[in-house]
């Protein structure tokens, strides 16, 4: 089951933070605790470690690009979920009418 990589609050009055630089690319494997991003903010500039051990799936937001506290940064998964198609709902089929006899 993959987990996804939150943008943290990083202070009482921060709001958003910029991408400086992914630190992993995806299909990456990361260990839990290893930095996975940087992040600037008005504030301060930090790394953002994983959360868990695993492999890099996808990656919600690209460098130098300005997300909100809580917003999706990434999602780590296991290597079996690696090119795994995503799940979508499949499309209601119309109703069918039966001919008049």
């Amino acid at each position: 089951m993959s987990v996804s990589v939150k943008m943290p609050q990083l202070g009482e009055s921060v709001t958003e933070g910029t991408i400086t630089r992914w630190l992993k690319s995806v299909g990456d494997h990361v260990n839990a605790d290893e930095p996975l991003v940087e992040i600037s903010t008005d504030k301060v500039d930090t790394e953002i470690p994983s959360p868990v051990t695993g492999i890099l799936l996808s990656l919600a937001a690209q460098e130098d690009d300005v997300v909100e506290v809580g917003a999706e940064l990434a999602l780590i998964g296991e290597e079996s979920e690696v090119g795994a198609p995503v799940e979508t709902p499949a499309p209601a089929a119309p109703p069918v009418t039966p001919p008049a006899t």
